[in-house]
């Protein structure tokens, strides 16, 4: 139970949020799972004290044919989905999962018999950055409308490596302030995993989430015709690309990207 120490967060001053990286097993039930998700799952998740902002994407057909996914388990996922906690973060997400286990003894939850999810796991905000031409807060970033999001995710083996702070700082001081000029992008925000209990210095996953007002698809390839600035070469190999690009916005009821005819409708546009 929640006692009156709650404290008024937004995702600026959040310390965890949550990534899910949902695979949808049956062709046929997309519609299903994005009516369950959209209309039931999210919004009693957005009415929790402890849950800041909540938002999902899709990796639709035209999303997938320009993303690159080095990363078998994340390579099959069609949606990503996260959740900004507030403080205190442990109270919070005590709430949340609380919710989900009710849920499913309240037979919520159908999507568990054709639904997957190869990365669900806690991150720590690192730092985020507003384009000038957005015009809102940080702490009003996620909350401002998008089209979609070009997200990044990659590996390091330790965050205790020099090379870590000099890839991290190469990115934040070279690449997002490139990115934060380019057309359409409205912001953005960059993750790390929680370190393991048992294993402090091992393995983190990094994200870095692009907040975007331009088509995703249409980013994507104006960013492959003019890549952003390449880490020095000593760096190249210090992170591991799990999966990088686009994902488009969800919008309620349209829910056809995986229908047979409109992705043959998305793929005679692309040939075309």
């Amino acid at each position: 139970m929640r006692g009156p120490e709650l404290i008024p967060s937004t995702p600026e001053t959040a310390t965890r949020a949550f990534f899910s990286f949902p695979k949808v097993t049956d062709p046929a039930r997309h519609r299903d799972y994005n009516a369950w998700h959209q209309l039931d799952h999210r919004p009693e998740n957005l009415a929790l004290p402890g849950v800041v902002h909540g938002d999902r994407w899709v990796r639709t057909p035209a999303c997938e044919r320009l993303g690159s996914y080095p990363d078998a388990a994340l390579a099959g996922s069609q949606y990503m989905a996260m959740y900004w906690f507030a403080e205190p973060a442990a109270d919070s997400i005590h709430e949340w999962k609380d919710l989900g286990d009710r849920a499913i003894h309240q037979g919520r939850r159908p999507e568990l018999a054709w639904t997957e999810r190869p990365m669900t796991r806690m991150f720590r905000p690192v730092q985020g950055y507003v384009a000038p031409r957005a015009l809102v807060t940080l702490a009003a970033l996620p909350f401002r409308p998008n089209r979609g999001v070009h997200v990044e995710v990659s590996r390091v083996e330790t965050s205790q490596h020099p090379d870590v702070a000099d890839l991290s700082q190469f990115e934040h001081e070279t690449q997002v302030p490139d990115l934060l000029t380019r057309d359409g992008v409205a912001g953005v925000w960059t993750f790390r995993s929680a370190p393991s209990g048992s294993n402090p210095t091992g393995p983190v996953v990094r994200i870095r989430l692009i907040y975007l007002e331009a088509d995703p698809v249409e980013f994507t390839r104006a960013l492959a015709e003019d890549p952003l600035p390449a880490p020095p070469t000593a760096l190249a190999g210090t992170a591991t690309p799990l999966l990088t690009g686009p994902l488009a916005t969800v919008t309620p009821w349209v829910w056809d990207w995986f229908d047979e005819p409109a992705a043959a409708a998305t793929d005679s546009v692309a040939r075309g």
